[in-house]
């Protein structure tokens, strides 16, 4: 039985984790003082520790069920290639971008896909013999076959891209795309599927020294339209990174660490209507320097407001809980997502909540770096403080040695439970020189979610055809392409072609997804929640398509119903807090839910 939130040893526990929170943090200030005040040297090498490979975590008695992905790529008519510019310089943005969304651009009713493209440097030139690398902007013809639009759909963006974020800004019934950059971000109006850029007029470009990655529409003050999070990453130049002339013993010279380079503020862009947006950053209370690479909203103290997770790399984790007053304060350490389970800052990268425990606690997931595991924070008791329940739930070993991007949890064998899959690549394409633990290219992970059955929760399936084939992978989101009712996806690499998977399960489970339209002042309903019933259990979900690395998965919330043919309940809980029950007739199929005004 649960202690209930308010009990004398609910307070007391609690009590007691913060203080234990409160005395590490003391004490890693203090070893940082301390080593600030010691004599610097000269820049260390970049240099990982050398560790021996995890035992594989032993399965439950039956064993996950059979689940395949088929690459269908070249197949599906993608033909994209992104285009990094890199020529031996290693310059940082090289290896950071990837972005990629699924959306329905054009209103009928199948999951398009959008995959953000760099550039070259202005120096090195190459655009008379390869083409002018743009953004590019993927059809869905209903089948998961896929024509090139960009053109006509006037998305033909030529910029060192990075991240995408989607959301309709206006309620006008066609979802607007948000594309970060190195340099100035752009917003792109969705006129009836074609897109105008509107970026100077709404306010939302930053500046031309920004870095930004990750971005996220969500309504943060609950005035029922679309605000936005830019989340920048670090102060760089080429002047910088050359400056500091990384070099790795055995490779010469290198990508390095973000470790040199200054953490920098984000932006929050407040919708004030008519397309337009004001920059309320500081009077938001976003006001802590962070190296941000993965941003999501949820609302994890369960208050009606959604706050802000952010995922930093090498440095704490911010976790801004909204006020409800327009402000938010950062709670990271005191909520203890901020840190690892050995209170340190990982290279923190992709990230994704989930009920997956389809009870009252959320888990927050943040893919890290080399030889530092993958986290799963999870509340007690419905209700934070988080503890980092990795190594228990089975993420542990297996992820450890893996340099993880993207990451997100969706039920990929449709049995009502939520897996969880990340998508891993080096940084260096020499680094199995120095580190035999490592590889440029690696094999994404699949956990499948066993629940109760099982001495840890996550299991990793061994096989799971293509989608393991080893990738340079970064950013990675899912969509039913092809409309079957099982959850398909994408991975990116930087300086290569995507991946796109088909989900190939053929379990018989049953399903039911959910379509949701919100009033007129949120016509996407991102923030709603919807809760279903089937066989006893309820499964809770949120509709928030901002998570991943640099991506957007689509906005249709998939249930898996398992063997269970029929749904008792369904609930949804619009983002204004107004309920509405739905009786489910049939399953299998697609449902669309309007909100009443």
């Amino acid at each position: 039985m649960s202690t209930p939130r308010h009990s004398g040893e609910h307070v007391i526990r609690t009590a007691f984790i913060r203080s234990l929170v409160v005395i590490a943090v003391v004490a890693i200030a203090a070893y940082v003082g301390y080593r600030w005040l010691q004599p610097q040297t000269d820049t260390a090498p970049l240099i990982e520790a050398d560790i021996q490979a995890p035992l594989i975590q032993q399965r439950s008695e039956s064993g996950p069920p059979a689940i395949r992905f088929t690459d269908i790529t070249r197949e599906a008519g993608i033909d994209f290639i992104h285009v990094n510019g890199a020529y031996g310089d290693k310059l940082l943005p090289e290896i950071m971008g990837g972005g990629v969304a699924f959306f329905d651009y054009d209103n009928d009713g199948d999951q398009d896909l959008i995959l953000v493209n760099s550039s070259y440097w202005p120096d090195h030139d190459y655009e008379q013999a390869l083409g002018n690398p743009v953004t590019r902007l993927y059809s869905n013809d209903g089948s998961g076959r896929f024509s090139d639009v960009t053109e006509q759909a006037g998305l033909a963006l030529s910029s060192y891209g990075m991240g995408v974020a989607v959301g309709d800004i206006d309620n006008d019934g066609w979802t607007d795309v948000y594309i970060t950059t190195l340099g100035q971000n752009r917003l792109y109006r969705n006129e009836q599927g074609r897109f105008v850029d509107i970026t100077a007029s709404a306010g939302v470009a930053g500046t031309l020294h920004d870095w930004s990655m990750a971005a996220l529409f969500f309504d943060y003050d609950n005035d029922g339209d679309l605000d936005l999070y830019a989340g920048n990453y670090v102060d760089w130049s080429p002047t910088i990174n050359r400056e500091i002339e990384f070099k790795v013993t055995g490779l010469g010279r290198s990508y390095g660490a973000p470790l040199h380079y200054t953490g920098v503020r984000s932006y929050l862009f407040r919708n004030d209507g008519d397309n337009r947006f004001s920059n309320v950053s500081d009077q938001a209370g976003l006001l802590e320097k962070g190296k941000g690479l993965a941003a999501t909203a949820v609302d994890y103290d369960n208050d009606g407001w959604l706050d802000l997770v952010v995922a930093n790399d090498t440095v704490q984790n911010f976790l801004y809980r909204n006020t409800g007053d327009g402000r938010f304060e950062e709670n990271g350490m005191i909520e203890g997502i901020a840190f690892d389970r050995h209170g340190k800052a990982t290279g923190a990268m992709g990230l994704d909540t989930s009920w997956y425990r389809n009870d009252a606690e959320l888990g927050i997931a943040i893919g890290n770096f080399a030889n530092e595991m993958s986290s799963l924070f999870v509340t007690v008791d419905g209700m934070p403080p988080f503890a980092d329940e990795a190594v228990l739930e089975g993420l542990g070993a297996s992820t450890r040695l893996a340099l993880t991007f993207g990451l997100f949890f969706f039920d990929a064998d449709l049995d009502g439970r939520e897996d969880l899959l990340q998508v891993n690549g080096h940084l260096e394409q020499d680094i199995n020189t120095i580190q035999p633990s490592q590889r440029y290219e690696q094999p994404a992970q699949l956990f499948w979610n066993c629940g109760e059955g099982c001495d840890n929760r996550l299991t990793l399936v061994e096989e799971v055809g293509d989608l393991y084939e080893p990738l340079v992978a970064r950013g990675t989101a899912y969509a039913d392409i092809d409309l079957d009712g099982d959850l398909d996806v994408v991975i990116t690499q930087p300086g290569r072609g995507p991946r796109l998977y088909r989900n190939d399960q053929d379990i018989g489970h049953h399903w039911l997804r959910v379509s949701l339209e919100g009033s007129k002042d949120n016509r996407n309903a991102i923030g709603a929640i919807v809760e279903l019933s089937a066989g006893g259990v309820t499964q809770k979900k949120l509709l928030m398509p901002g998570r991943s690395y640099l991506s957007q998965v689509e906005m249709p919330l998939l249930f898996g119903l398992g063997n269970n043919s029929t749904v008792e309940a369904l609930t949804v809980t619009w983002p204004d807090g107004t309920r509405k029950q739905v009786k489910v007739d049939q399953v299998d199929t697609v449902i669309h839910i309007k909100q009443e005004l």
